[in-house]
């Protein structure tokens, strides 16, 4: 297949996925946009809302319309790590009369991961996940285990109600591509999405790419072009957010006690890539960073007390450093 068969190809897909998850999910474009972009990048996503707006069931409609296993992990102050990686039981062998250890899979070894309210996990557990994420593999009583390939984490977390939660720490943090906030619906939608809700049964999803398209097409993203100005754009834009450096923004200054690492900014242009394949274009410009911004960098910025005492979200400040880093 040429290049050009191969980037219709992933762009037909696309817009099939967005169809298909719009049969459940009202409105709410720019989420499963932001969504769809982490997943053809092959990136982990960090879902943050209030509870009720939906974000188990985009996760899981998204799992749906892909042919690959799924498990969802509902993350309590109990779960240990081989609850999520699995763990090795003593097993007798009746042919041969021996006894010995035999690792049973835990659900971490799917292709899509729902990792349901996260932050309400200790440490321990979390670093689990952590390896899973970063190394692609587990390590259960010495032996370390591979897991199937594409892999995506797409975690929740609610924001409002942190009594008994374990904050991620950053190392975490910095492994999922997009921090994606997800905020109430317009008015419309909400009527749209109560009328959906409460009469027939919903739509059925119909399945759009399996395994082995997924991994063709963040081939395709790899191989997409990039001009140098839209690299140094992106480069110049995260060392912007590093405070008491010569490249540092005057709002990461002002506001910021930590900035992002070099992940962010190959995470800009990864998703820049996959954004203008996406949207038909052979190549990305200064905007797809531009846009990007936001869900890459708002997780990755830890704010001082000053911008605590100014009320300054981490939104602002990144519309601040915008402003300030001139392409």
């Amino acid at each position: 297949m040429s290049d050009a068969a191969r980037i219709d190809a992933v762009l037909q897909q696309y817009r099939a996925m967005r169809q298909e998850v719009a049969k459940v999910i009202v409105g709410q474009e720019a989420v499963v946009e932001e969504m769809l972009i982490a997943l053809f990048s092959g990136g982990h996503v960090l879902l943050e809302g209030v509870p009720g707006l939906a974000k188990t069931l985009l996760i899981s409609s998204l799992a749906q319309v892909m042919e690959l296993s799924f498990n969802r992990i509902q993350f309590t102050p109990d779960l240990m790590p081989s609850d999520i990686t699995g763990s090795e039981i003593l097993e007798d062998d009746h042919g041969t009369g021996r006894r010995e250890f035999k690792f049973i899979r835990g659900p971490i070894f799917a292709n899509v991961i729902l990792a349901d309210e996260i932050n309400r996990t200790p440490p321990k557990t979390q670093a689990a996940l952590l390896q899973a994420m970063q190394e692609r593999q587990v390590t259960a009583g010495g032996h370390t285990h591979e897991l199937g390939e594409p892999f995506f984490v797409l975690a929740t977390q609610n924001p409002i109600e942190q009594e008994g939660t374990y904050p991620l720490p950053e190392a975490q943090l910095d492994r999922f591509m997009f921090n994606v906030l997800i905020g109430y619906p317009s008015y419309l939608d909400e009527i749209a999405i109560v009328e959906s809700t409460t009469g027939a049964a919903g739509a059925a999803l119909a399945k759009v790419l399996g395994a082995r398209d997924v991994l063709e097409n963040q081939d395709v993203v790899r191989r997409v072009p990039v001009a140098a100005n839209v690299t140094e754009f992106a480069v110049r834009l995260v060392r912007a957010t590093r405070v008491d450096t010569p490249e540092s923004a005057r709002a990461a200054t002002e506001f910021l006690a930590w900035g992002a690492g070099p992940r962010a900014a190959q995470f800009l242009i990864r998703g820049a890539k996959t954004r203008a394949l996406l949207e038909g274009r052979p190549t990305p410009d200064l905007e797809d960073v531009r846009r990007l911004a936001h869900p890459v960098l708002r997780h990755r910025l830890v704010t001082n007390f000053h911008a605590e005492a100014e009320n300054m979200g981490k939104d602002r400040i990144i519309d601040l450093i915008l402003d300030e880093v001139a392409p």
